[in-house]
């Protein structure tokens, strides 16, 4: 059963006092607070400040229809943009002051440095629905060779949960276990399970629970099929847990794994720098009400079980995006739900095409867009509350920027340019940019950093090559998420399927059938600009570019020559390309255990 302690106000005995500490006791309650009003009162600053500077440039022969829609643009993208930023700088100052500034943000993170002895059962945990097999036992494979390497394997099982219902991926998956298992001795053997449900009901939360209602390990590291952690990194979040069992949720920073896609390499190169600062920046003040992204982390099972399963929406159906709303049950119940704000160990692939990328995204759209239809939750915190809504306002981002870009031509035909508003555009760039710059900042301002990312022209080759190509990302993914919001607004909920995760060329005709309507949005509006004001269009093509070029740029992106020569050349590579860790050398050889790679 789950541990109990009476500091924690819990749904049943209702407000009694306010506790003095975070349940582990990590923190002081008074110090959150003071950090969360800092954080809050920065935001709210800015956005008032910049929200005036909007409001001027726009209002300077007084506001219209047109005006006001405008400025309800730009509002809508500013807490997104903003809290960013902050986020960000907070985030560089930590990385700065190093250890210290990672125990400010992460005191639970010392406790994994010590090399204590494992008292715990951990279930190591793949689910699988319709994926390529070979491709995710390989992965799995890994992770238990890297966890035998330590010495304290033999404190972890593995548990390949399926969904399939595809009888070829069903054989495949069956086929694969069994020759994995074959390969091992029969003690290791012993340790490796494979289940498949008949029904996916509940769809991979439903899952998880099914499992861990029958399961006797004390935590659960739920693995998606392209994950891959290291031993030593699964270790230190193991040693983290045992010493604070109120830790319910310990998520690891999960970074891109070196790819060979040109698509893949560019989007997390800028990803990989901006995360770290972000999220470390994050931690210092959402502390014990952090994120869960459903895989590659730790996760206390008995709380989990009893406390996260998930309600059912309202007018129907069960949620999609689930580890969110996980992670604010696991808060109610009294566990704390950590972030380890370090790059060790914890990977996943990115999309390999544009195509596959916006597929993602469109999934996340809908997940997240799901948490308008939840029932009003009780006894949520404030924090929890707004880590529901700051998952939905990540999305308002995308309809701003295309009803804007929409409006553009019509205010110019109408009202010609707005002094001022070339400088305020320049600095909500800035402002959106902030979190990978930040990143590249601290790479650069470290000469061992430099080092282990090739030095420091190759980082600045990277980031120019990754910032053109992050605007390209923003024009297309912009338009696209528009239209599956007005797709769920029209009752069109659309389909969630597998993700791509193989390198693959895109042929002109694929890219120009999934694109034409981004395109068709790129031709309208950059064609207006050019007759209207041809000096306008020239400042929106950060923003219209990517809707112009969507198809050619899914296209080079996707093409493995290119690939391959940004591989050869080491543009956009990361740490573990440079100096591979033994995980990841091992899976670039295909050395995975004999019978499943």
């Amino acid at each position: 059963m789950p541990h109990t302690d009476s500091s924690v106000v819990t749904l049943a005995e209702g407000p009694a006092r306010a506790p003095l500490t975070t349940p582990t006791g990590l923190q002081a309650c008074i110090t959150l607070r003071r950090r969360r009003l800092l954080v809050l009162g920065l935001t709210l600053a800015t956005i008032l400040g910049l929200a005036a500077a909007l409001g001027s440039v726009l209002g300077q022969d007084g506001f219209d229809g047109i005006d006001l829609a405008l400025l309800a643009c730009g509002l809508a993208t500013l807490p997104w943009t903003v809290l960013g930023f902050w986020n960000a700088a907070i985030g560089f100052l930590l990385l700065r002051a190093g250890r210290a500034g990672l125990m400010a943000a992460a005191p639970h993170a010392a406790a994994g440095e010590a090399d204590a002895p494992l008292h715990l059962a951990t279930a190591v945990v793949m689910t699988l629905r319709n994926e390529d097999p070979a491709r995710a036992l390989a992965r799995l494979a890994l992770v238990r060779e890297s966890l035998a390497r330590t010495g304290h394997g033999e404190a972890f099982r593995y548990h390949v949960l399926s969904d399939s219902d595809d009888p070829a991926a069903i054989r495949a998956e069956e086929a694969g276990v069994a020759a994995w298992r074959a390969g091992l001795g029969a003690e290791e053997a012993a340790r490796i399970h494979y289940r498949r449900r008949s029904a996916n009901t509940g769809y991979k939360a439903g899952n998880l629970q099914e499992f861990c209602a029958g399961s006797d390990a004390d935590l659960m590291l739920p693995l998606d099929a392209d994950s891959l952690m290291t031993g030593p990194a699964i270790l230190r979040l193991v040693r983290i847990m045992q010493v604070h069992p109120r830790l319910g949720i310990l998520q690891s920073l999960a970074v891109g794994a070196p790819a060979t896609s040109a698509f893949a390499r560019l989007f997390q190169f800028g990803m990989r720098h901006g995360m770290l600062p972000y999220t470390l920046g994050a931690a210092w003040w959402g502390a014990e009400c952090g994120p869960f992204w459903g895989h590659n982390a730790v996760v206390r099972i008995a709380p989990f079980a009893a406390h996260c399963r998930l309600p059912p929406l309202r007018g129907g159906g069960a949620v999609l995006s689930h580890d969110q709303v996980e992670a604010v049950l696991m808060r109610r119940a009294g566990y704390e739900v950590r972030v380890l704000p370090i790059e060790e160990g914890s990977f996943e692939d990115n999309p390999p095409t544009l195509l596959d990328h916006l597929t993602r995204d469109a999934r996340w759209c809908r997940g997240n867009m799901q948490y308008l239809r939840l029932p009003a939750l009780p006894g949520l915190l404030p924090m929890s509350r707004f880590q529901l809504a700051w998952a939905v306002l990540m999305f308002l981002n995308p309809p701003a920027l295309t009803l804007a870009l929409l409006l553009l031509p019509w205010r110019a035909a109408t009202q010609g340019p707005a002094p001022g508003a070339g400088a305020l555009f320049l600095v909500w760039l800035l402002l959106s940019l902030a979190p990978k710059l930040a990143g590249y900042a601290a790479v650069l301002a470290d000469g061992q950093e430099r080092a282990a990312h090739g030095g420091g022209l190759r980082v600045l080759a990277g980031m120019l090559a990754e910032i053109a190509a992050s605007f390209l990302l923003l024009g297309a993914s912009s338009v696209r998420l528009t239209a599956v919001l007005v797709a769920m607004l029209a009752g069109r909920a659309g389909l969630w399927t597998a993700q791509g995760r193989d390198t693959r060329g895109l042929r002109w005709g694929e890219a120009a059938r999934a694109l034409s309507g981004v395109t068709l949005f790129g031709l309208v509006v950059c064609g207006a600009l050019a007759v209207i004001s041809p000096a306008l269009l020239a400042w929106s093509l950060p923003l219209t570019l990517g809707s112009l070029l969507a198809i050619p740029f899914a296209v080079l992106t996707a093409a493995p020559g290119l690939g391959r020569a940004m591989v050869r050349s080491g543009l956009c590579a990361t740490r573990e390309e440079i100096a591979p860790p033994w995980e990841i050398a091992r899976l670039r050889t295909g050395g995975a255990e004999r019978g499943v790679a």
